[in-house]
């Protein structure tokens, strides 16, 4: 599978009930829904998309995208503008 034109393949990152920021406030689950910004991993993306490359961690905006599940993998597909950040390894 191969995402095409400016479409981004993801794997949303997992989430724990009880996380803590780098100020040291633990947030739980609902208050995580507040946040604006959701964690992921490329899985690939189309022929218009750059700066990215597979295995990228992004942050994207949380209403984006639409489900996709091929042999029950749940993927997401999202556009190259709902990526606010690339994390740098």
């Amino acid at each position: 599978m191969k995402a095409v034109g400016n479409n981004i393949l993801i794997r949303k990152a997992k989430e724990e009930t009880i996380s803590k920021t780098e100020g040291g406030l633990l947030l739980t689950g609902k208050q995580k829904q507040d946040l604006r910004y959701k964690q992921a991993t490329v899985i690939n993306f189309g022929d218009l998309v750059n700066g990215l490359k597979e295995g990228d961690e992004i942050y994207y905006d949380m209403h984006a995208g639409h489900r996709i599940e091929i042999d029950n993998d749940v993927l997401y597909v999202i556009t190259i503008r709902d990526v606010v950040v690339v994390l740098w390894g």
